[in-house]
């Protein structure tokens, strides 16, 4: 594939991007500043000014190294610069991929699809699963409910614009209403229960992180032991019952979540 080609693919956040060699002409190969920074800069600055645009793939490091007669080690040192700053990733399979944008949720009673609306991203959902199971431990605990009752359990992957940023698992009482796959796949699972009248009103909710099982490195493309944003919530209606219990997890590097603190 010729860097035009690769180039024009990577706009639509399809193929790879080669920055040209005239990106790197200022590099002070004898100067006291590493020659992994000014790499670094210059691929940073190059994601900045939208020359590697977001989805886009990066020259892999030895191709790169190869180019500008260095190192593997120093270029894969200056890529690695600028995946701690949350501009890149490396995803299993696929190569440095420039971050889409990320998601930032403030910690108010929304449901990802919303967020994603809101921050003008296109959501679409796999749903992986969805079946009624017994309620058993932590669920009927959540839910307060009598272990094995029935309870909906539902697994999606969400994604914005096409690339995965999360896999929601929720469980909901089996009585709350009927669900069809169509529905979770076409709308958020908020959106399905207010059009059937059902609203959430409070949440208890707890934020972690942890690193990713092998099934969730595979869907989400991270590597594997690679870390995951997780959160649990319970919702309420405005009767105060327990209307959906939810683990999710998340892609760190697209996903973040937002408070605003107020000194008492």
């Amino acid at each position: 594939m010729s860097v035009s080609t690769a180039n024009a693919d990577a706009l639509s956040g399809t193929g790879e991007v080669v920055l040209p060699l005239s990106k790197f002409m200022k590099l002070d190969r004898s100067g006291p500043i590493p020659l992994y920074f000014q790499i670094a800069q210059i691929i940073e600055q190059a994601v900045r000014d939208g020359d590697l645009p977001p989805g886009a793939r990066l020259e892999n490091e030895i191709a790169l190294g190869n180019r500008l007669g260095l190192s593997r080690p120093t270029v894969r040192r200056a890529i690695q610069e600028v995946v701690a700053k949350g501009l890149l990733v490396r995803r299993r399979g696929i190569g440095t991929q420039v971050v889409q944008g990320q998601v930032t949720r403030g910690l108010e009673l929304t449901s990802l699809y919303d967020d994603l609306v809101q921050s003008g991203q296109h959501p679409s959902t796999d749903v992986l699963s969805m079946e009624v199971v017994e309620s058993t431990g932590l669920v009927s605990e959540r839910l307060g409910i009598t272990d094995g009752g029935p309870v909906v359990h539902l697994r999606r992957v969400r994604r914005a614009d096409g690339a995965p940023v999360a896999i929601l698992e929720n469980w909901l009482p089996a009585d709350i209403t009927n669900l069809s796959t169509d529905d979770i796949a076409e709308h958020g699972l908020y959106q399905v229960l207010r059009s059937r009248g059902i609203t959430m009103r409070v949440a208890q909710q707890r934020i972690g992180a942890r690193r990713a099982t092998p099934d969730e490195a595979d869907i989400l493309g991270l590597e594997r032991g690679g870390a995951v944003l997780t959160m649990e919530r319970t919702a309420f209606d405005g009767s105060g019952r327990a209307v959906e219990f939810g683990r999710h997890c998340y892609q760190p590097d697209v996903y973040a979540f937002e408070v605003t603190l107020v000194e008492k």
